[in-house]
């Protein structure tokens, strides 16, 4: 297959519109049309994005094109709802969306737009035949990816989870908490019990436990390192931990991301990857689920990729063979 899918992105200049063009400029089935940025428009994407130089000649621009297939948004959150509707896109291009601003069910519409939640372990059926994507928040990603299998089998009631996750998951503004000289041998809980990704989380647990009341309390944390996040769930199970990898293997055969591991994980096996990594490990009647992503990639644009190749009937990892930085 040809390069013929047309690609617009808005909001090139930040984290993930960096992640995103870095996978584009070498994916076989697409070909970029435009990338936006209002700030940065007639510069080359090298001058902003320095790991580019080399990789190609494109250009800012501040000018959107309706002769693309499909537009990634890579704003901030609660601008995309705003961009959209200052901007109107033909109804045949599709749109996925890396913000919150579409992912709970009561926020999924737009005008005639509505859109899927755009995690393919859950919803990929459903995204195959979709013309807009919600894509899932990082943390969330992660957290879920650790507890469908659980939620599919019933089990789930109370889960407490701790997260950390790296300075870019707060995005490329600098703000008090994003200095090296503040990160730098430094970690601190933030938002405990109350980050905004659980509301995500508690609909897609209960699309799979559904009558449940399923309880998870998230405290998440500012790591002293770039990129990357690991979570460790916990909770009563009275399942074997063979009977637990079996049920984990079952669950994610066919999705070609997600993988369980029965040695022990660490980040730098999914940092750079679109890969989602499970640890299961059982002391008694508890049970601590293990799970790494990259924030960037599994957790954003990575993910958006494997989207798109799924809403256009492409190889779902197409683009996306990438190998972890161990070293």
């Amino acid at each position: 297959m040809s390069k013929n899918i047309k690609v617009g992105i808005v909001g090139g200049a930040g984290y993930t519109g960096g992640e995103l063009i870095r996978l584009l400029v070498n994916h076989p089935y697409v070909a970029v049309s435009f990338i936006h940025s209002r700030s940065n428009a007639g510069k080359p994407v090298y001058a902003v994005h320095e790991d580019l130089v080399g990789e190609t000649d494109w250009q800012f621009t501040g000018e959107l094109s309706q002769d693309v297939d499909v537009v990634f948004l890579c704003v901030g959150h609660g601008e995309a709802k705003k961009f959209l509707a200052e901007n109107t896109f033909d109804a045949r291009i599709k749109i996925i969306d890396l913000s919150q601003d579409f992912r709970l069910a009561q926020n999924s519409k737009l005008g005639a737009r509505s859109f899927v939640y755009g995690l393919p372990e859950l919803n990929r059926e459903a995204i195959r035949t979709a013309s807009n994507v919600a894509n899932p928040g990082c943390f969330a990603t992660a957290v879920q990816l650790g507890l469908l299998p659980l939620a599919k089998a019933g089990l789930l009631d109370q889960v407490y989870s701790t997260g950390i996750t790296g300075s870019t998951g707060a995005g490329q503004s600098l703000s008090a908490t994003s200095h090296f000289s503040w990160r730098a041998n430094n970690i601190q809980a933030y938002k405990t019990l109350n980050h905004q990704h659980m509301n995500e989380i508690g609909e897609s647990l209960l699309q799979l436990q559904p009558k449940s009341q399923i309880d998870v309390s998230f405290v998440p944390w500012r790591g002293d390192f770039t990129r990357g996040i690991f979570i460790s769930s916990q909770l009563d199970c009275d399942l074997t931990e063979q009977e637990l990898v079996s049920l984990y293997t079952d669950f994610y055969d066919g999705h070609p991301f997600t993988t369980v591991s029965k040695q022990p994980i660490f980040l730098k096996q999914a940092v750079n990857t679109n890969k989602c990594i499970i640890q299961l490990e059982k002391v008694g009647t508890k049970l601590v689920v293990h799970s790494i992503i990259d924030n960037l990639l599994k957790g954003a644009s990575g993910q958006a990729v494997q989207n798109m190749n799924l809403l256009f009937g492409l190889e779902e990892c197409a683009g996306l063979k990438l190998k972890a930085n161990y070293f």
